[in-house]
Order: structure tokens, then C-alpha cells, then sequence
């Protein structure tokens, strides 16, 4: 049994998923913002794990600033994304820049502002198209995958 703070209690043997929240940042001019990992040197939207603390909307403007150096202001839920193989929910905002220059950090080797084409030729399934997603005229979006290609295509699943 897992007993929370204000007392609920739920049983151990439930299925744990964690959340992320990840941004779409879309210019003016129609470029998406992008890094490259340092861990793995893989191209990716930024965003990061919801701390316990925190609201989705928190974490896309706390990790967008500390993956790129740019200030953003989510706007809408694009997407929701599940990862099969490793249990993680995301949630994708559509964001729009405020403030800063996107620059190199500590978590990310490279930052860029890409095109369509470039974010379909550079980046995996599961990653590009949470891009796209957020670009096409539509309500949210809701997919499966396995870390490396989509499992679902559909948007009502």
C-alpha cells in the first residue's frame, strides 16, 4: 500500500508511469527550437520531467530556460505521448518565445531553430513528430510509441 500526504492510500501494485512535459517553440518565421543532448547526441524538443512540485506549464518554462537560454509562454496542449518501453507520459505544449538567445548549455550541445524538413530529417519518429503535431491545425494529439518509432497513428487512441 502507498500512503500519500494527505492520507489517500493506493495500492503498491499499480502500474508507475512518470510525466514529462516537452515545448514546441515556434518563431514568428515558423522555425521550431531544438537541441542536440549531450548524453546521447540525439536531436530533441526540450522539456524535461515534471518535478513533484510543479505544474506541466512550470516545467516546459523551467526547462526550455535551462536547456536554451529562451524565455517561453506555453500556449496550448498539442500532444500526449506515450512511451511504451520506458512508462513515460509526455505532454507537448505549443510555446512562444519571450525572451533570450538560444545558446549551448549544460545539458544541451547544440541549439538550433529548424524547419519542418529539418526536424523530419534530423530527429526520430517519436520526437519529430511531436513537432509536427504542434504545427498542424487540429486539437491535441495522442500517440504511442517505443522510443524510436510511432506504434500508433491515430489521435483517438
Amino acid at each position: 500500500m502507498v500512503v500519500y500526504n494527505d492520507g489517500r492510500t493506493y495500492p503498491s501494485d499499480l502500474p508507475l508511469h512518470s510525466v514529462s512535459a516537452g515545448a514546441a517553440v515556434l518563431r514568428d518565421d515558423g522555425l521550431l527550437l531544438v537541441i542536440k543532448r549531450r548524453d546521447n547526441g540525439e536531436w530533441v524538443l526540450p522539456g524535461g520531467i515534471v518535478e513533484l512540485d510543479e505544474g506541466p506549464r512550470d516545467t516546459v518554462i523551467r526547462e526550455v530556460l535551462e536547456e536554451t537560454g529562451v524565455e517561453v509562454e506555453p500556449e496550448l496542449l498539442t500532444g500526449v505521448y506515450k512511451n511504451m518501453r520506458r512508462h513515460v507520459v509526455s505532454l507537448v505544449f505549443r510555446c512562444r518565445p519571450v525572451a533570450g538567445e538560444a545558446h549551448e548549455t549544460d545539458e544541451a550541445a547544440e541549439v538550433a531553430w529548424f524547419t519542418p524538413a529539418e526536424i523530419t530529417s534530423h530527429m526520430t519518429e517519436p520526437f519529430a513528430i511531436r513537432l509536427l503535431d504542434a504545427i498542424t491545425p487540429g486539437g491535441p494529439k495522442v500517440r504511442i510509441h517505443d522510443g524510436q518509432r510511432l506504434l500508433l497513428r491515430g489521435t483517438d487512441n
